[in-house]
C-alpha cells in the first residue's frame, strides 16, 4: 500500500482571530454593519460608512500576521485535552507534520502535553500545512470590510464565487488543494504504511478531503457550509490495501471533538 496505515488530522486550538469572531458577532456595530452590508447594492455608502467607523475604531484589528496570530487559553485547553484522548484513537504516530504558523506549534505542544509520548515523535515542520492566505484583506481581518472598502473585489468576488475568487496577493482554494496535493504525494512517497499525524487549518483540512474524496467546487462550498472544521477537530483516514491497486485513504473519523 503506498498509503500510511492512518492520516490524523487536527485542526489548531481557539486563536485571538477565532475569538475576535465571535466578539464581533455580538458587537452592536459590527451588527449594524453586517446589516448594512447585506444592503450594500442599493446603499453602499451606509456600508462604507460603517466599515469606516470600525476600521477607525480599531477594535477588531489584531495588530499581527496571519502567521503569528496566537493560540488563546481557551485554545490550550482544548489541545491539552485532546491530547489526553487522541492516544485512545490512534497509534503513536512515526512523524508529526505540522504547519509553520504559530498557533498550529502552540497546539501540537499542549497536545503533548496531554500525550506525553508524543514529545518523543518527530516533527517536522511544512509550509504546505499553512492557512489559506487572505493577502490585502488580512489588513482588515473581516472580508466584508475589505470587499466594502474595495468595491472592484467585492464586484469580481460575487462574478466567481468564493472558490475561485482569489485575494489580491493571496490565494484561492484551488491554490491550497495544490499545494496539500503536493503534500499528499510527499506522504505518500515518503510515510508508506506508517502512523501520520498533521497539526493544520480549516481550509487546508478541507482541501485534502476534496483532493482525497474528489469533490467538487459545489460539494467543498456545501462542505464549509455544513461541517466546517472545529478548532481541535481530530479527522483520521484509515488506509485499506485492498482498495484499488495501491490502497486507497478512506474516511474513519471527521471533525470530532475531544475535549
Amino acid at each position: 500500500m503506498k498509503w500510511p496505515n492512518t492520516l490524523t488530522v487536527v485542526r489548531h486550538g481557539e486563536s485571538d482571530y477565532n475569538a475576535l469572531k465571535e466578539l464581533k458577532n455580538q458587537d452592536p456595530l459590527y451588527k449594524e454593519f453586517k446589516s448594512a452590508y447585506n444592503r450594500r447594492k442599493k446603499h453602499p455608502e451606509e456600508a462604507r460608512r460603517l466599515a469606516e467607523e470600525l476600521i477607525a475604531d480599531g477594535r477588531f484589528l489584531l495588530g499581527v500576521g496571519e502567521h503569528d496570530t496566537a493560540m488563546n487559553a481557551r485554545g490550550r485547553e482544548q489541545a491539552e485535552a485532546t491530547g489526553r484522548k487522541l492516544g485512545q484513537l490512534i497509534e503513536l504516530p512515526d512523524i508529526v507534520l505540522v504547519s509553520p504558523y504559530d498557533r498550529t506549534h502552540d497546539t501540537l505542544d499542549y497536545i503533548a502535553r496531554g500525550w506525553p509520548e508524543l514529545k518523543n515523535v518527530k516533527q517536522v515542520e511544512d509550509r504546505r500545512l499553512r492557512e489559506q492566505e487572505h493577502g490585502l484583506s488580512g489588513l482588515y481581518n473581516d472580508w466584508r470590510i475589505f470587499n466594502i472598502m474595495h468595491p472592484e473585489q467585492d464586484m469580481l468576488r460575487q462574478a466567481q464565487g468564493p472558490y475561485y475568487y482569489r485575494y489580491p496577493q493571496g490565494e484561492n482554494v484551488p491554490d491550497v488543494q495544490d499545494r496539500i496535493q503536493s503534500l499528499t504525494t510527499t506522504i505518500s512517497r515518503e510515510y508508506r504504511e506508517e502512523e501520520v499525524m498533521l497539526v493544520t487549518h480549516h481550509l487546508s483540512i478541507l482541501a485534502l478531503r476534496a483532493n482525497l474524496e474528489r469533490l467538487n467546487a459545489d460539494e467543498f462550498h456545501e462542505l464549509d457550509e455544513r461541517e466546517k472544521p472545529i478548532n481541535c477537530g481530530v479527522t483520521i483516514y484509515r488506509g485499506d490495501p485492498a482498495q484499488g491497486k495501491n490502497g486507497k485513504l478512506l474516511l474513519d473519523v471527521y471533525n470530532q471533538q475531544l475535549y
